[in-house]
């Protein structure tokens, strides 16, 4: 690790490099409040030992300067000076620094409190990481606010699988495939992403998590990666909303370019989580609760919306639906009990 240590006093420099040296650091120096700034600037130091007076810039103002920035406020900063009044260490703590040390110092203080600066400088480091992870992972799949609540607590989020109730919705364009077979390539994509594109707003609208495009259509999770009490409502509302948009979007297609969007949404447990390899992973759920969504949406026809019992359950106080009935399913031995969605009921 790097540890810069800036003091305009040439024989309290060397005194501080050679303590560090025992701890097998790589130390570098500065001799004055520019240069200290610069180097901390370009070099990105894991601590800086800044002494207070110092020609050019105190050390006051170069802490200042680095805590405002978002590129230098996360380096550790340790005032190290001979000045122990209380109103400077009040000050030096005030402008962002995070230890205060007075001269004369012992050797094994100093060694203890660099030791203690870096131990949390490396915990911080990797908490910004594991953030930082989090945010390139969903923020394409999930909306804003989502994201930055659980940046405010990255543990809620496990990567990884596990078991968990969501609400899957998958959402399908009706006749894209004919569509495809007479609309040259340029074209048909300039369709499919404007669909894409009302369907996605309104699910990250609704706290959904895009979790994949499969051709034509899309599937989305509710409940996760955050826990959603009414995620089940998320899900149908999704769904009904995206139908309700959809005439405005077939204005500004020409008849024979306007698809209707069927729906399937299922509520269950599924397993959670990144699947695939340490170097190519998705975010995703599986199980067979993707599984009834899934065919659920391919018994949809004509902007149905296709929801299971078990969804139906926990939004029958908001919904108007039409009872299907048991319907058999690819690969199921049993039916599934099915209902229709017609709109939402007005509070």
């Amino acid at each position: 690790m790097r540890v810069l240590v800036a003091d305009d006093n040439p024989d309290s420099r060397q005194l501080i490099k050679d303590i560090l040296s025992t701890l097998q650091l790589e130390v570098i120096t500065a001799v004055d409040g520019p240069s200290a700034l610069t180097t901390a600037q370009t070099q990105e130091p894991d601590l800086i030992i800044l002494d207070i007076n110092m020609p050019g810039m105190s050390g006051f103002d170069v802490c200042s300067i680095l805590k405002s920035s978002e590129e230098t406020d996360h380096i550790a900063i340790m005032m190290l000076t001979a000045r122990n009044e209380v109103e400077f260490r009040v000050q030096g703590l005030d402008m962002g620094a995070d230890d205060y040390l007075t001269k004369p110092f012992s050797p094994r203080e100093l060694i203890a409190r660099v030791e203690t600066r870096l131990r949390v400088k490396m915990e911080s480091d990797s908490l910004r990481q594991h953030q930082e992870v989090l945010r390139r992972t969903f923020e394409r799949f999930v909306h804003a606010s989502v994201v930055n609540e659980m940046l405010k607590d990255p543990t809620r989020v496990q990567l990884g699988g596990k078991l968990q109730e969501v609400t899957v919705l998958f959402a399908d364009l009706e006749g894209f495939t004919a569509l495809s077979e007479r609309t040259d390539p340029p074209t048909l994509l300039g369709i499919l992403n404007e669909y894409h594109n009302l369907i996605v707003s309104i699910i990250l609208q609704y706290n959904g998590t895009v979790d994949k495009f499969l051709g034509d259509g899309v599937m989305a999770l509710y409940n996760t990666p955050l826990p959603q009490e009414q995620h089940a409502l998320f899900a149908v509302e999704s769904a009904v909303m995206v139908r309700n948009a959809l005439s405005n979007l077939h204005q500004q297609f020409p008849e024979d370019h306007r698809m209707d969007i069927n729906f399937g949404i299922h509520t269950g447990m599924a397993v959670v989580g990144n699947v695939g390899t340490p170097q190519i992973m998705d975010y995703t759920a599986v199980g067979d609760t993707v599984n009834i969504a899934s065919r659920l949406q391919g018994l949809s026809r004509h902007n149905q919306i296709l929801i299971s019992s078990a969804t139906y359950e926990k939004v029958a106080d908001y919904v108007v639906v039409a009872p299907i009935g048991p319907l058999h399913v690819k690969n199921r031995t049993e039916a599934i009990m099915t209902y229709e969605v017609m709109e939402l009921k007005i509070e």
